[in-house]
C-alpha cells in the first residue's frame, strides 16, 4: 500500500485532487492507497465531511484515511506528498509578506517530512509562492535528497499547450515539449522556441513571432490573474489536474524526445542558473540539457532568475536550520 499525503485538504484544489487520487488516477487501477490529510486546526472538523464523502464513493483502492492538523502524523511513512496548503495573498499584502507568512509553514512541514516521511518520498509543492516555498522545505529536510522536491509549473505548461494548439488549430495532444522556465509567477517564461507541434518546431508552424512574443507569452504570464478576474476565485480544478499530472510525470516514464516542466533545485543544473534556487526546467524526469536560448528567451530568463534570487533573499532567515 502506498501512502499519499495532501496538505490544505479542506481547500478547493485539494477537494478536486483527493477524489482523483482515490479513484486511482495517480498510481493506477491496481495500487491500494492510504490517504493522509492535513489542514489547520480550525478546518479539521470540516474534513470529517470530506472523509464521509470518500467513504460514500466506495473506492476499491482506498484502504485507509487519516486526517488531522499534525504534520508529522500526516507525513508518517508517506510515499507521495502534495503540499497544497498555503496562505493566500490578501488585499494590500506585498509579495515579501506572503513569502514570510508561508515560509513559516514550509519550515515546519520540511522538518516534519524530514522526520516522518519515507526516505524515497516525492514532494510536490503547489502552495504559492511555490518555488520559494519548495526551497524552504528543502533546507529543512536534509535527510531527503533535494531532487525529490518539486515546485508545480505544470498548470502553466498546460495553459501554454492549449494556447499553442488553439492558435495552430490542432489537437492539444499534438503539442509537445512545452517548457516553462523559472518562477511560477508573472515573470515565468513560456518557451515557444523549443515547443513542437506535430513534431515540428512551433515557430515553423505558427509563423507569427509577433503573436508569440506579444500575445501568447504575456498571456501565459497573466493567465492566473485573468482566471481570478473572471471567476472571482483562483484556479482550483485546473490546478488539481495539473498537480496530478505533475506527480504522474515523476512516476510514469515520459516518451523519448519529450519532456515536462517542473521546478527543480538548481544545484549543478546544466544552464548556469544560480545555485540554491528552485527553478522550472524541462525534465525527463532529470533536467533536459542542451536547449539553446535565443536573445528573447535569454532576456526573459534573466528576469525570472532575478526575481527568484530576490525571493530567496527575502526568506534568508527562514533558510537557516
Amino acid at each position: 500500500m502506498k501512502r499519499i499525503a495532501v496538505t490544505g485538504a479542506g481547500g478547493q484544489i485539494a477537494y478536486s485532487l483527493i477524489f482523483q487520487i482515490a479513484a486511482g488516477e495517480l498510481l493506477g487501477p491496481n495500487q491500494p492507497i492510504a490517504l493522509q490529510l492535513l489542514d489547520v486546526p480550525q478546518v479539521v472538523d470540516s474534513l470529517k465531511g470530506l472523509v464521509m464523502e470518500l467513504e460514500d464513493c466506495a473506492f476499491p483502492l482506498l484502504k485507509e484515511i487519516r486526517f488531522g492538523s499534525n504534520p508529522q502524523e500526516a507525513f508518517a511513512g508517506a510515499d507521495y506528498v502534495f503540499l497544497v496548503g498555503a496562505k493566500p495573498r490578501g488585499p494590500g499584502m506585498e509579495r515579501k509578506d506572503l513569502l514570510a507568512d508561508n515560509g513559516k509553514i514550509f519550515v515546519e512541514q520540511g522538518k516534519a517530512l524530514n522526520e516522518a516521511a519515507s526516505k524515497g518520498v516525492q514532494v510536490l509543492v503547489v502552495g504559492n509562492p511555490c518555488n520559494t516555498n519548495c526551497l524552504i522545505a528543502i533546507h529543512h529536510a536534509p535527510n531527503i535528497p533535494a531532487k525529490q522536491f518539486h515546485a508545480m509549473t505544470r498548470l502553466d505548461q498546460n495553459r501554454a499547450q492549449f494556447q499553442l494548439a488553439h492558435k495552430a488549430n490542432v489537437r492539444v495532444e499534438e503539442v509537445s515539449c512545452v517548457t516553462i522556465w523559472g518562477n511560477h509567477s508573472s515573470t515565468q517564461v513560456a518557451d515557444f522556441v523549443h515547443a513542437k507541434i506535430k513534431g515540428k518546431p512551433a515557430i515553423d508552424v505558427i509563423r507569427d513571432r509577433n503573436w508569440l512574443e506579444k500575445e501568447f507569452f504575456p498571456g501565459i504570464q497573466k493567465r492566473g490573474s485573468v482566471v481570478i478576474a473572471a471567476r472571482g476565485k483562483s484556479s482550483a480544478a485546473s490546478a488539481a489536474h495539473a498537480a496530478l499530472g505533475a506527480m504522474r510525470s515523476l512516476i510514469v516514464p515520459t516518451p523519448a524526445g519529450e519532456w515536462f516542466s517542473s521546478g527543480e533545485y538548481t544545484q549543478g543544473n546544466p544552464y548556469g542558473i544560480a545555485s540554491d534556487l528552485v527553478f522550472s526546467f524541462p525534465c525527463h524526469p532529470e533536467i533536459v540539457s542542451g536547449l539553446k536560448w535565443d536573445d528573447f528567451l535569454q532576456e526573459k530568463i534573466a528576469i525570472t532568475q532575478k526575481e527568484l534570487i530576490e525571493e530567496r533573499d527575502c526568506v534568508a532567515l527562514l533558510l537557516r536550520g
